[in-house]
């Protein structure tokens, strides 16, 4: 039986990640190992572990995350994901570790997987996002990986052009699109429930994280998308936290103040989960903020994304993306193009760039056909 070993840090990944483990989880010639980590084990991010035994076997949970949210702290913290990688790992010894994206507490944990002589299996490699410490972990992940499963054929191309062997670089498409399509969403009113809060006429479901290659520019960003969206009519507003990256904090914080001073159009989650998230986008009128999931999987919605700043830099954008400054004078002309006439009837033609589900299914299937005791060795391959 091959063991297979899932880690994630973050309740964004882990939801992307469902999919996959469900199947995983239910083939007989597979055994699903799982390493929680990270944010997952915070009580100050939800204790979000919580939610993820209640479907899954845990079979470690990691500590690394500090106090701290500085560069030092993050540093630190990575360190201390390589060390406690590297005892789980070799103490379960699995056939093959699957990860994804671009976390700092990945990297410590593929590091371990490399020098234990464990093979990785890298999801959503090829990406950039010129605005954060991820691009460079994301693309040092690809180097230590020996499958990847990229979300577009723009980025399968890229990871090639990083050297790797383009029998081993597969396109599979985003596995989140795979969760829009098996999840039951939530009703209008199972969802008000849910938040404890009646939708408006207008409703926005505002997602803000740190652009950590920025210094210091947090409590700016935040206060300008605050005071614009303060002024929206009609508008209730669904805010999710922020991550543990650097100034996180910051941001949560001052979300929550206005949460407090605003609670009749107002409500804060530090995690809504991937039921309430997805559902939530069947009746907001866009995702805003700097997340990847706006682009990715929110075009599936046709609704609009306001795309704020550099983090999300350099991804493939579809026409249902609205990319704009943080300053408030372009949020301002972001929500104006966002319920202009000519751009909402645009949404009713979107098409999502990322795929059309069967994510899961590729992955794994891809994943048998390999002898992974020789996965290990590799060459440069050369364009």
């Amino acid at each position: 039986m091959t063991k297979i070993c899932i880690i994630t840090g973050t309740r964004a990944e882990y939801g992307l990640l469902v999919p996959l483990m469900e199947k995983i989880k239910r083939d007989p010639e597979l055994e699903l190992q799982l390493i929680v980590t990270g944010m997952h084990l915070s009580s100050e991010f939800g204790l979000t572990f919580k939610e993820i035994e209640n479907k899954f076997v845990v079979n470690k949970k990691i500590e690394m995350l500090l106090s701290s949210d500085t560069p030092v702290g993050i540093s630190k913290s990575i360190g201390l994901a390589t060390i406690s990688f590297s005892e789980s790992l070799d103490e379960l010894k699995p056939d093959i570790l699957v990860v994804l994206g671009d976390r700092f507490e990945i990297l410590g944990a593929v590091t371990s997987a490399m020098v234990l002589r464990i093979p990785v299996a890298h999801l959503h490699g090829g990406e950039t996002t010129e605005g954060c410490i991820d691009e460079a972990i994301r693309h040092s992940l690809t180097k230590m990986s020996q499958l990847h499963f990229t979300s577009t054929e723009v980025y399968r191309k890229r990871v090639i052009q990083m050297g790797e062997d383009p029998k081993r670089v597969f396109n599979v498409g985003a596995l989140g699109i795979d969760n829009i399509q098996n999840l039951e969403l939530l009703s209008k009113n199972d969802f008000e429930k849910s938040i404890g809060m009646k939708l408006n006429k207008r409703n926005i479901l505002v997602t803000y994280h740190p652009v950590t290659l920025e210094k210091d520019t947090a409590l700016k960003d935040i206060t300008n998308l605050l005071n614009v969206i303060d002024k929206l009519e009609n508008t209730n507003i669904i805010f999710t936290g922020a991550n543990s990256d650097t100034d996180g904090r910051i941001i949560n914080k001052k979300i929550q103040d206005y949460v407090i001073k605003n609670k009749n159009k107002s409500v804060f989650f530090m995690s809504l989960g991937q039921l309430r998230y997805l559902s939530a986008l069947q009746y907001v009128d866009c995702v805003v903020g700097n997340s990847s999931s706006g682009l990715i999987e929110v075009p599936s919605f046709k609704i609009g994304t306001i795309n704020i700043g550099d983090r999300q830099k350099g991804r493939i954008c579809g026409d249902s993306i609205i990319s704009c400054e943080n300053s408030e004078n372009s949020l301002k002309s972001a929500f104006d193009k966002l319920y202009s006439h000519k751009f909402q009837k645009k949404l009713l033609n979107v098409e999502n760039l990322y795929g059309q589900g069967g994510t899961a299914d590729k992955i794994i299937n891809t994943i048998k056909t390999f002898d992974l005791d020789k996965l290990l060795f590799k060459k440069f391959y050369d364009l």
